[in-house]
């Protein structure tokens, strides 16, 4: 299975692409469930389209298939998928204020490259949570922790990592746009509708005073390869005003490229007992 796995993360990456989007289609296809989240996240935004259904199930697709050229090839072959990069100069600004850096990155393009392509130049501590299959779950650590890229639990160790790595200057790499815990998060605004996300980005720049960033990796056309984006945050110091301005600026990052965000993932979910606030009394 390994060498199996292997073969096909040196596939061109068009052709990975192209199999990946034949996959995501036809998972469209067949998983209502998949149907049921996408139209109900894509409709939240105001992008409902059969158009735009076809286009994201065919990105979900290759998002997953670019994992195994991401994680398997050595890594420098696998940044190498990476064409260009707008921005650079935002992270030598940071590094240089000495206070650490808060890399937050949507579910928009591929999430790995965007966090594997700060770690031949800079120590990245990266949350992440477990996945629940075994052999996943070494599969994508021994993808990640490489360079100088570590990975670390979102459990009260995690946290002292992420705090001690921006007094050393280091970077830190989150995705905001999820689900919290009930002891870690707020309901914040995001496409019109408030979703339970997580404070602790915002948390670690209070403490730290560590420079926001927000970055993905833009999935070229035609297997082309990847962009790097990194546009430099304002933020309140309020973490909850700070989610909200970031859930803003992901909203208008996602409007550009609406195709490859991840209109899968659940993040409304509501039960009785665990509902938004009123309009009348949300900020």
């Amino acid at each position: 299975m390994r060498l199996l796995l292997k073969l096909f993360a040196w596939l061109p990456l068009p052709s990975t692409h192209a199999l990946g989007a034949g996959f995501g289609l036809l998972a469209l296809l067949f998983s209502a469930r998949l149907r049921r989240d996408m139209v109900d996240t894509l409709a939240q935004a105001g992008l409902n389209s059969a158009g735009l259904r076809l286009r994201a199930a065919a990105e979900l697709g290759k998002g997953l298939a670019e994992l195994l050229p991401i994680w398997l090839r050595p890594l420098d072959r696998a940044l190498k998928l990476v064409r260009d990069c707008e921005g650079w100069r935002h992270v030598e600004a940071a590094v240089a204020r000495g206070r650490g850096v808060v890399l937050l990155c949507p579910h928009l393009g591929s999430q790995e490259l965007a966090g594997l392509y700060f770690a031949p130049h800079w120590p990245v501590t990266a949350l992440y949570r477990r996945p629940r299959q075994d052999w996943f779950h070494k599969l994508m650590l021994a993808g990640r922790q490489r360079g100088k890229l570590t990975t670390v639990e979102p459990d009260t160790g995690g946290v002292r990592a992420m705090l001690k790595a921006l007094k050393r200057n280091e970077l830190v790499f989150i995705l905001p746009d999820q689900v919290a815990s009930k002891g870690d998060g707020a309901w914040l605004p995001f496409f019109g509708r408030h979703a339970f996300m997580p404070l602790l980005p915002y948390r670690l720049l209070e403490s730290s005073g560590a420079t926001p960033l927000l970055v993905y990796a833009e999935r070229l056309a035609f297997g082309r390869g990847f962009r790097l984006h990194i546009e430099p945050l304002d933020l309140p110091a309020d973490p909850t005003q700070a989610g909200a301005e970031v859930n803003r600026r992901i909203e208008a990052a996602v409007r550009r490229h609406p195709e490859q965000y991840l209109w899968n993932y659940r993040i409304y979910r509501y039960r009785a007992d665990f509902m938004p606030p009123p309009p009348e009394a949300s900020t």
